[in-house]
């Protein structure tokens, strides 16, 4: 055999083992090449009369994140080119033979006469979990890294490889159905009990595990292979059965609002497939899987979500002639909320932090947020005490910013207020080296104004983060008009450090993000003066996609932080910077009626102490407009909250603020929501067409207000049939 990408062995006893390991990759993916490297293994262990049974496992400390992506927009390609070329017929076929390569050849591993073990330690996902499936059996380590799941979900996909088909079949089906479309990872232990593998061992017996059962089942075949074979669940259409689907259906419309055709396809593969023999359900699959591959869901997902995430987190933006940052040691000044959660990432990421605030007991109350957040990762079984230790020997909490000497970096995390942030940077200026870099952690101060109170310009940028800042993965980096490169890459690298992703937007008021959600959270506040009932509002945001409806999300951000950025774009820009209706509402809710939001239990919701959080029967009194329900158009409802997003994205990317697709479509899905479906705000209007876009505009605007009115650049590119990405692909070839 000629391998690459894997290391074949036999021992004495005629088991044999093969040892992915990929050369030149941190992570062992499934590519052409590694099918046919492991084609040609199963031909090899059938046709070796000395050999009984052939473990799977890993060179690597982890198993497999599973498929290349890439290979699978190649199949797209392939099908737009031979479309074009030979007809939709003769391309249709074809695409639908090549997508289901890999599970054929998982099938054939698994009818071959043989028995297979996987032996898996660390991840083992997706289509590497559904190669695992194929085995006869199954040994994970119980290990903490060890996981197992199938996240296809996750970028607009489904389980293509037998996944759905297997899983139904070992598992109760409500439990596989659940499993698949939240695309979980599970733990050893969890994944042995479901029976999803067969054992759960320390890591150094794992091996000797699987070779022993091979050795012991020489015949073994798949349960399903078996004539006296039955389902977990039951039949499809027994009085069990019956008792699944009706709910699985109601669940996943409620969970996704019909938005994501790959959890609709899971769902049809699950029911149809559980009806029919193993391979007639392995082939119902292969058909959906080919449908869902070709969708613009799944294009827009895996692009946003897999290519240009692992591009931008593995500095697609970074100044490549400038070295590699060594940062050892981090300041934060300003230990509430934001600035402890940065202390805690930071130091998480092996950094030592000084925490700096205004006193002692400040900056240890700022501290002790690591301690929790670590303690309640350790009731869960998700770290030691030790770990806890260290981390918290990471982190100085003091009132002295003498102890700021020797940062690489420090990053301000203190009040929104201009005055109060020029003193910050006048404190830590005077006792940091030349070289230290200066981050503002600001959600709207213009950068380019925060950097005037900076003697060294070219070291000062804005790094905002997200709150919480545990949880949210995206970090905006802000440059100012004179901050230089090495600011740049060290902030790209301390982003990378902390396991965030970073996008990087030229400076003004609001940056980017929050110039997309500010306008979610307006048109719901606008709709509610309009009249229109507060459940309504929230049921179309999220019926249009978005995680929370804008009234949730404002009382999360707090509605006295969108009173006062209210305000204060009211004093620097003029009345018509604001809209009035807005301002009416949000004063009588702030001074009014003192509420703020969750921070207080008060805010467009209440929050009672037992018991979920319900609309504030207040609203009403509000005010006075009240709109027949029956007579709402829900369709214009979500058309413009999702609208009122993308439109100012186009807004930023036309003035430069954000220069990259990749940028601002990564950056709306996991800093604001975004429709994840879409793939991001500008492809939501490149796959609508941007004349399409520009005439949805045009009329919301005609019926709800010039904040709809297109764009200069929109109607341009309506005109001649350009798109973000197109332009963007000509533009990098030119």
């Amino acid at each position: 055999m000629n391998l690459t990408n894997f290391r074949f062995e036999t021992d004495a006893d005629g088991i044999a083992t093969l040892i992915w390991d990929m050369p030149g990759r941190s992570m062992n993916v499934i590519t052409p090449e590694v099918m046919a490297e492991l084609n040609q293994v199963i031909d090899h262990v059938v046709a070796s009369e000395a050999i009984k049974g052939c473990v799977i496992t890993s060179g690597k400390e982890a198993f497999s994140g599973g498929a290349d992506l890439t290979m699978l927009q190649g199949l797209r390609d392939l099908y737009v080119g031979l479309a074009r070329e030979k007809g939709e017929a003769a391309a249709m076929q074809t695409f639908f033979d090549e997508s289901r390569k890999l599970s054929l050849l998982y099938r054939k591993l698994e009818t071959c006469g043989k028995p297979f073990a996987a032996a898996i330690h660390g991840v083992c996902l997706g289509g590497a979990f559904e190669l695992a499936l194929a085995c006869q059996y199954r040994v994970a380590s119980d290990d903490a890294s060890t996981r197992v799941g199938l996240p296809e979900i996750k970028v607009g996909l489904f389980p293509g490889a037998g996944g759905t088909q297997r899983v139904s079949r070992l598992m109760q089906t409500g439990d596989a159905l659940q499993m698949m479309f939240k695309g979980e990872q599970i733990k050893a232990l969890p994944a042995r009990n479901s029976g999803l593998v067969h054992a759960a061992v320390p890591r150094d017996q794992m091996l000797q595990n699987a070779r022993e059962w091979l050795k012991a089942n020489p015949q073994a075949k798949a349960p399903w292979d078996d004539p006296k074979f039955k389902l977990p669940s039951n039949k499809v259409y027994s009085p069990a059965g019956m008792q699944i689907w009706p709910p699985a259906n109601a669940i996943y419309r409620r969970e996704t609002n019909d938005n994501y055709p790959a959890a609709r396809a899971i769902l049809s593969a699950v029911y149809e497939g559980l009806q029919l023999p193993i391979d007639l359900g392995l082939r119902v699959e292969s058909r959906y899987f080919a449908k869902i591959l070709r969708t613009k869901e799944a294009a827009s997902m895996i692009r946003t979500l897999f290519v240009s995430m692992q591009e931008l987190n593995k500095g697609a933006r970074r100044p490549a002639d400038v070295p590699a940052s060594r940062l050892k040691k981090v300041g934060v000044v300003g230990a509430g909320f934001m600035g402890a959660g940065i202390a805690y990432v930071t130091a998480q990421a092996g950094l030592d932090v000084i925490l700096i605030d205004r006193d002692i007991e400040a900056a240890e109350k700022g501290k002790a947020y690591s301690h929790k957040l670590v303690s309640d990762q350790i009731m869960k079984g998700r770290a030691k005490t030790a770990d806890r230790d260290a981390l918290l020997g990471r982190i100085t909490a003091s009132a002295d910013y003498g102890d700021l000497k020797g940062c690489d970096l420090v990053i301000e995390a203190v009040f929104e207020d201009p005055k109060v942030k020029a003193e910050v940077i006048a404190k830590v200026e005077a006792v940091v080296g030349p070289r230290t870099i200066f981050g503002s952690n600001t959600s709207t101060l213009p950068i380019t104004g925060l950097a005037e109170h900076s003697q060294r310009p070219k070291n000062f940028i804005g790094v905002h983060f997200f709150s919480p800042v545990e949880k949210m993965l995206l970090v905006e980096i802000i440059m100012a008009k004179k901050t230089g490169k090495k600011a740049l890459a060290m902030a790209l690298d301390f982003v990378r450090a902390i396991r965030k992703t970073p996008i990087v937007v030229n400076d003004t008021r609001g940056f980017y993000a929050n110039r997309c959600v500010g306008n979610y959270i307006r048109e719901g506040h606008l709709m509610l003066m309009e009249g229109v009932p507060p459940a309504m509002i929230e049921a179309a945001g999220k019926q249009a996609g978005m995680p929370v409806g804008p009234l949730s999300l404002n009382d999360e951000v707090a509605v006295d932080l969108a009173y006062k950025v209210l305000k204060a774009t009211k004093a620097q820009l003029g009345e018509n910077a604001v809209d009035p209706a807005q301002e009416r509402l949000l004063t009588e809710m702030v001074e009014t009626h003192g509420r703020l939001g969750r921070k207080n239990k008060k805010g467009f919701y209440d929050y009672p102490e037992a018991g979920p959080k319900r609309l504030w029967p207040g609203l009403a009194e509000l005010t006075k407009n009240r709109l027949d329900p029956e007579l709402i158009d829900m369709q214009d409802l979500k058309e413009r909250l999702l609208v009122t997003q993308a439109l100012e994205a186009a807004r930023t990317y036309e003035e430069g603020v954000v220069t990259d697709p990749r940028e601002a479509d990564v950056g709306s899905i996991i800093g604001f929501g975004f429709a994840p479906y879409s793939g991001g705000t500008l492809s939501y209007i490149d796959n609508m067409g941007a004349a399409v876009f520009v005439k949805l505009c045009e009329k919301l605007a005609r019926t709800h207000g010039e904040r709809f009115k297109p764009n200069r650049q929109l109607k341009r590119m309506a005109k001649t049939g350009e798109s973000y990405y197109g332009s963007a692909e000509k533009k990098a070839a030119a």
